[in-house]
């Protein structure tokens, strides 16, 4: 009977699946994407907020964001707090800017709220196309080395040097070493197609840890226990605030922007990816369902500002659950569902060490660095735009700084050669802008 419901409900047949598929490609994408319960939490407790509510809250932004995707979509499709954008919250806006991240709430509900109007206006995709694709590039690879370059950091492995401002940790440090070596292990389990390998890896370091001492005991702390209520969110839920961004505009307009264009193109690169895998495309390539897809990405973002997390996103993993035969928006809501199960093993989440989420970071900086192979290395001004991005955002430690340094060489470069044409009027704007900026000495 359930089966029957479930069938008609997803129509699963006519997408040439089963309800059987559809269940365990469900826990596939889980488990390829659920090291974020871990990471997120980490990254953006780095902020000042509270890491054990954050638990919570990226778990039920990760069932929200999943559900409104089944639902409006029927599609495969699994939402999280994205990895890049956590880090954009964590690092350029509250540490570099030094803003409170209850503003940093506001500027990324404001960003969602943005994104969902073009959304629906249909402005989304005019202003997709008028950016150069080397500047996409750039921003992704960039993007990814920002996040490696974190999860280094957090680890030991790379450490400041007033010499030479940054230098290798102390690698004789069980710590140091059992992280570089936990980035090996990840590779392997990579290589070999391992389901889940992230957080196996995220696992076994914290297993390893129980055993290192530390000044204060161990690596791994004793847990309170194995299941338990999950933490309460009082602390960030609603606690957004929408003051700050709108009448301090001149200093956090960048912000906005730079939090659409990273999730613009993440998600728009996702669905496409994923739906060709699924054969969801149609006879032109293209998604049928984009706009409804790209809405629920952005209420997904919307709501998660309202919970206390950075921006909700489609998630690349989602592929995994596809290769597993997930054809459906069922996979989606059995994603859900174990996000919420997941909750309350939160005793267990609470006691993972910092150390063990550097092999995940580093290697979801090598899955976004692969988006260096469409570069066209023939075109001098297409390569300098993405290196100036992608160096600029681990270097400056600042996501929006690389996107500000990328389109200001594009258009600059345009320009030098007389390729005034080539230049899309949204990036003379935007280069004008980021360069005014600069001049201003506006931060």
């Amino acid at each position: 009977m359930l089966g029957r419901f479930l069938d008609k409900t997803f129509s699963v047949q006519a997408h040439g699946s089963t309800v059987k598929n559809e269940i365990i490609a469900g826990f596939t994408t889980f488990a390829a994407m659920s090291y974020i319960l871990i990471v997120n939490p980490s990254i953006l407790g780095l902020s000042g907020m509270p890491v054990a509510g954050l638990i919570t809250v990226t778990a039920l932004a990760a069932c929200i964001g999943t559900l409104l995707m089944a639902w409006l979509t029927n599609y495969p499709i699994a939402l999280a707090p994205g990895m890049g954008l956590n880090a954009f919250f964590a690092f350029t806006i509250c540490l570099s800017r030094e803003i409170p991240w209850e503003v940093a709430l506001g500027i990324v509900f404001y960003n969602g709220v943005l994104f969902l109007a073009l959304t629906i206006s249909g402005l989304r995709q005019k202003i997709a196309d008028a950016i150069p694709a080397s500047l996409k590039i750039g921003v992704q690879c960039g993007i990814g080395l920002f996040i490696a370059f974190i999860g280094l950091k957090n680890a030991g492995l790379i450490v400041a040097n007033p010499a030479t401002l940054v230098s290798l940790g102390d690698m004789s440090e069980p710590a140091v070493l059992l992280a570089f070596l936990g980035i090996v292990f990840t590779i392997v389990l990579v290589l070999k197609k391992v389901t889940g390998a992230i957080l196996i890896s995220i696992i076994t370091l914290t297993l390893i840890g129980i055993f290192i001492p530390t000044e204060s005991g161990y690596l791994t702390a004793q847990p309170d226990g194995i299941v338990g209520l999950p933490p309460p969110i009082s602390d960030t839920f609603f606690a957004m605030d929408l003051y700050y961004p709108i009448v301090n505009f001149a200093t956090t307009w960048d912000l906005i922007f730079a939090l659409m264009f990273v999730n613009m193109f993440d998600t728009i690169g996702t669905l496409i990816g994923v739906s060709k895998r699924a054969n969801l495309l149609d006879k032109q390539g293209k998604l049928p369902k984009m706009g409804r897809a790209m809405t629920a990405d952005a209420s997904a973002g919307v709501i998660g500002a309202a919970l206390g997390t950075s921006p909700v996103t489609s998630y690349v993993e989602s592929a995994a659950g596809v290769s597993a035969g997930g054809r459906t928006g069922l996979t989606a809501v059995v994603v859900a569902i174990c996000f919420l199960l997941a909750l309350f093993l939160s005793p267990l989440m609470l006691v993972i060490p910092i150390m063990a989420t550097t092999p995940a970071l580093v290697m979801v900086g090598i899955f976004m660095m692969s988006a260096i192979k469409d570069l066209d290395f023939d075109d001098l001004t297409a390569v300098a735009t993405a290196t100036i991005a992608l160096l600029a955002m681990p270097l400056t430690f600042s996501i929006s700084e690389g996107i500000a340094l990328g389109f200001i060489t594009y258009a600059g470069l345009r320009i030098g050669k007389g390729e005034f044409s080539k230049v899309s009027i949204a990036t003379y704007v935007m280069a004008a802008v980021f360069l005014l900026r600069y001049l201003l000495g506006l931060k």
